[in-house]
């Protein structure tokens, strides 16, 4: 009779524990949140890039004036009611022309991080699951790269391929995996070896289930907060290689080719050059904030 009463009892006990385990995870769920709202530094760099993506998005809608459009009776007006920001040697209205340059800057930030951080992620993560002479030929190759200084490397590139933002993609693609190549290749010799690992081989998993459901998960974080660095980073590097006259052409309105025409007026009208290096380091401070906020909500410790 007792027996018979413990049968019975078994699917309540399932459907128990099953709901004492759905709690547990809303109550995961409620705590992550909690303290992803209590974590200063990424609200900050949120509120901040939520600011910067409404200018980007509603630029035509706040533009006062065409941010291309010429005007040689207005050249070089210092900041005003008129012109929030000033004009250029051309008589463009610089305010105009910061709100459509930081559509083009983010859009420089984002699309020169993503492929670099799936490349070195994808051949990190195969040369550490399968070690042997695929490791060694991924690391002879990042050794190879990094023999040389990432800045001459992306200007060399550009150069023989011309000026122009599309071509910095192409040479940013093809130096900056390395980075997340070395970062996740580091953590997943660490983690390969541990008991989830050889429990998910040994229940029969496949190396890509493995690698994708197991292992990235675990090791990717680290490599998420770089990349927002180095979105900022990008950002610079865009206005870098414009003031050297290989990135964005005139008169696309990019901070960093703002910042190149406006530097043999800065006695006479600093604006020009002042305010879309203000803009950039505004947009880097935000990312900064990002990457701070994350690397303290997501590392192992926080959790």
């Amino acid at each position: 009779m007792q027996e018979l009463e413990a049968r019975g009892n078994e699917p309540t006990a399932a459907f128990a524990r099953a709901g004492q385990m759905q709690l547990a995870g809303e109550g995961a769920r409620r705590q992550r949140w909690r303290r992803i709202l209590r974590n200063r530094n990424l609200m900050i760099g949120l509120s901040m890039l939520v600011v910067i993506l409404l200018i980007a998005l509603f630029a035509p809608l706040i533009a006062p004036f065409d941010p291309i459009a010429q005007d040689y009776t207005a050249t070089q007006l210092p900041p005003s009611l008129a012109h929030l920001f000033g004009t250029d040697n051309f008589g463009r209205d610089i305010f105009s022309r910061v709100l459509y340059g930081t559509r083009i800057d983010l859009r420089v930030g984002i699309i020169s991080t993503i492929p670099p951080f799936f490349i070195g992620i994808l051949l990190g993560t195969i040369a550490a699951y399968y070690s042997g002479w695929i490791d060694a030929l991924v690391m002879r190759l990042v050794d190879i790269v990094q023999a040389f200084p990432f800045i001459v490397l992306i200007i060399a590139i550009v150069a023989v391929l011309g000026p122009g933002l599309t071509n910095m993609y192409f040479a940013v693609a093809i130096i900056a995996w390395i980075v997340y190549a070395r970062l996740i290749r580091s953590e997943i010799l660490v983690e390969k070896n541990k008991e989830y690992v050889i429990a998910a081989r040994a229940m029969g998993g496949n190396d890509l289930r493995i690698m994708l459901r197991h292992l990235l998960p675990n090791v990717i974080t680290s490599s998420i907060v770089y990349s927002m660095a180095d979105v900022a980073l990008y950002i610079v590097l865009a206005a870098s290689l414009s003031f050297l006259g290989l990135g964005a052409q005139p008169p696309t309105p990019e901070w960093g080719a703002m910042i190149t025409e406006g530097k043999s007026f800065m006695t006479t009208a600093w604006w020009m050059s002042a305010i879309p290096g203000l803009a950039i380091v505004i947009t880097g401070v935000a990312f900064s904030f990002i990457g701070d906020g994350l690397s303290d909500v997501l590392r192992p410790g926080g959790r």
